[in-house]
C-alpha cells in the first residue's frame, strides 16, 4: 500500500478550498500552510494566461527530510505516508533544508516541525483527507498508488502526469496532470511586483518593463530562510577549535615542541572554550533548546545532525584529556596527538555530510566543500595561534602559523576559485553561486572573502621579508584570515538558501 495524490491541473480553479479546509482540520496558525496554491501568469496583454499549481508535502518513497530528521520525529508509515512526530522534534530545521518542495514549516505555536501528513487520522477512519473532500472540482485525487482499482493509480498508469524534481531521486507520490512546467520548477519564473492584467497602460522605461517570455510569479506563500546568521557561527568557531588543535597537534608531533605552556595548555583552553560555543550556538540555534539531550536519548544515526554531535564530544573529551596532561606537566602521548588531530579533521569536516544531506539546497551538495572546511580549519587554527602569540615571547609559534598560510592561503583560494567557475551541476546551483559572484553578496564575497581573508594576507607574508613592520602584518594578516574564513562560511549558508524551493 502507498498512498499518494494526484492533482488534476485542468480542473483546478485556484480557489484555495483546499487550503483553507487543511487549515481548518489540522488548526495550522495563520502565516504557515500544509497546502498552498501558486499563480503564475504568462504572456503579454490582451494574451494573457494564470495558471495555478497546488503545492503540499510530496510523501516520497525516499524522502530525504526522514534520512537528516536527527530525532526520528519524522518517519514513513507501513502504507507509505510520511508523518511526523512533533513530541520528538528539537526545532532544528534540518527537515526544511532537506525537503526540496518547500513542503515542511515550523508552528509558531508548538515550535516543531509540521507539514501534510495526508490527514493520517482520516485515513485510519476510512475517510478521505479534507482537501480532497472539500476540492469543488474533484481536482485532487487521493488513493493508494499500488491498488490498480484505485483512480489515482489509474491516471498515473494510463495519462501524461509530472512530478516535482524528479531528478533529486526522492521518488515523490504527488502527481500532477496537466500542469505547467514552469509551476514544477520555481528557477523558471521571474519575480515582479507588478501584474499582467495590470499593465494595459505602463509608462515605466523600457529596460524595466516586463518581458512577455518570461512567467512571472504573482502570488506564492513565504518560505523565510531556516538557518541564519547561528549556523555559519557554529561553522566558524568550529574551525577554530579544531584547527587550533589540529595545527598544535602537527607541530607537536613533527615539531618535538611538546613542553611549551602555549601548545600543551594554552591552545585547548582556547579550543575547548570555542568547542563549547559552538555546542551553545547549535543548542539556542534549535526551535526548541529544552529537548537538544533528544539527540543522545531519541537520536538518527542517519543524520549527520547526530553524527556530527557524537564527534564533536569526542573531540571535547580528548581535549579535556591533552588539558589535563598539560597542567599536570606532563608529555602529552603520542597516541592522543594523533587521536586528538583525526577527531579534529573529523570535526571540521562533517558538516560537509551535513550539508550534503541538505537535498532541497543544490549549491551545497558541492564535493568541494569538504576541502573547503579542511583548509579553513587550518587557516582558523593558525591564525588563532598567531594572535595568542602576542603573550608569548617566542618568535617561533608566529612562524609557525606563518608556514600554514603560506601552504593553505593560496590552496583555498585556488579552491573558492575553483568553487565559482567550474560548471555546476544544475540551474539552482549555478544561480547560488551568481548570488556569490555578481549579486547581493558580491561585494563582501569579492572584498572581504577572496581580497581581504586570501589575497590581502598573502601580500603581507610577502611584504614581510623586508619591512621593520613584520610584526604588525603578521597580527593583522591573522585578523583578516579569521574574518575571511567568517565570511566565506556565512556567505555559504546565505547563498544556498537565495534561491527559492517552490
Amino acid at each position: 500500500m502507498r498512498y499518494g495524490f494526484v492533482i488534476d491541473q485542468d480542473r483546478c480553479i485556484g480557489c484555495h478550498a483546499c487550503t483553507v479546509a487543511c487549515k481548518e482540520e489540522h488548526q495550522v496558525p495563520v502565516g504557515v500552510f500544509r497546502t498552498w496554491v501558486k499563480y503564475i501568469e504568462k504572456g503579454e496583454f490582451p494574451h494573457t494566461s494564470r495558471h495555478f499549481g497546488v503545492m503540499r508535502c510530496n510523501h516520497c518513497d525516499s524522502a530525504p527530510c526522514i534520512e537528516i530528521c536527527p530525532t526520528k520525529a519524522l518517519y514513513r508509515r507501513s502504507d507509505g505516508i510520511v508523518d511526523f512526530d512533533n513530541r520528538r522534534c528539537i526545532g532544528c530545521k534540518s527537515c526544511m533544508q532537506a525537503c526540496p518542495y518547500d513542503a515542511l514549516y515550523i508552528d509558531p505555536n508548538t515550535n516543531t516541525a509540521a507539514k501534510c501528513n495526508f490527514c493520517a487520522h482520516r485515513v485510519e477512519a476510512n475517510l478521505e483527507p479534507a482537501c480532497v473532500i472539500v476540492c469543488p472540482t474533484q481536482a485532487i485525487i487521493a488513493g493508494d498508488l499500488d491498488n490498480p482499482g484505485s483512480k489515482a493509480s489509474r491516471i498515473v498508469a494510463t495519462e501524461k502526469v509530472s512530478v516535482r524534481k524528479p531528478h533529486k531521486g526522492t521518488e515523490p507520490k504527488l502527481y500532477y496532470k496537466g500542469i505547467e512546467g514552469d509551476l514544477l520548477e520555481p528557477t523558471r519564473l521571474s519575480r515582479q511586483n507588478t501584474y499582467v492584467f495590470a499593465d494595459q497602460h505602463d509608462d515605466r522605461p523600457a529596460e524595466e518593463k516586463f518581458d512577455p517570455a518570461v512567467t512571472r510569479e504573482v502570488y506564492d506563500v513565504a518560505h523565510p530562510a531556516p538557518w541564519g546568521w547561528k549556523i555559519a557561527a557554529y561553522l566558524w568557531t568550529k574551525s577554530i577549535a579544531s584547527g587550533l588543535m589540529l595545527v598544535t597537534a602537527i607541530l607537536m608531533a613533527f615539531r618535538n615542541e611538546a613542553q611549551v605552556n602555549l601548545l600543551t595548555v594554552g591552545a585547548p583552553l582556547v579550543a575547548l572554550a570555542a568547542l563549547v560555543l559552538t555546542a551553545l550556538l547549535l543548542i539556542f540555534d534549535l526551535k526548541r533548546p529544552d529537548r537538544f539531550f533528544y539527540l543522545l536519548t531519541k537520536p538518527n544515526f542517519r543524520s549527520w545532525l547526530v553524527i556530527g554531535g557524537w564527534i564533536l564530544m569526542l573531540f571535547g573529551a580528548a581535549i579535556v584529556t591533552w588539558l589535563v596532561f598539560g597542567i599536570s606537566g606532563k608529555r602529552i602521548p603520542g597516541l592522543l596527538l594523533l587521536l586528538t588531530g583525526i577527531l579534529a579533521i573529523a570535526s571540521a569536516c562533517y558538516s560537509a555530510f551535513l550539508f550534503a544531506q541538505a537535498k532541497g539546497r543544490e549549491v551545497w551538495q558541492s564535493p568541494m566543500f569538504i576541502m573547503h572546511l579542511l583548509f579553513h580549519s587550518f587557516l582558523a587554527g593558525a591564525a588563532t595561534l598567531i594572535l595568542m602569540n602576542v603573550s608569548s615571547d617566542d618568535d617561533q609559534f608566529a612562524h609557525n602559523g606563518l608556514v600554514f598560510f603560506m601552504i593553505c592561503l593560496p590552496l583555498s583560494l585556488l579552491m573558492v576559485l575553483a568553487e565559482i567557475t567550474v560548471p555546476h551541476a544544475n540551474e539552482n546551483a549555478r544561480l547560488a553561486v551568481k548570488e556569490i559572484v555578481g549579486g547581493s553578496l558580491s561585494l563582501r564575497f569579492w572584498m572581504m572573502c577572496v581580497g581581504g581573508g586570501l589575497i590581502l594576507p598573502m601580500l603581507f607574508i610577502v611584504d614581510m621579508a623586508w619591512t621593520e613592520y613584520a610584526p604588525i602584518l603578521v597580527f593583522s594578516g591573522a585578523v583578516l584570515v579569521l574574518l575571511g574564513v567568517w565570511c566565506f562560511q556565512d556567505l555559504w549558508v546565505k547563498a544556498g538558501q537565495s534561491v527559492p524551493l517552490s
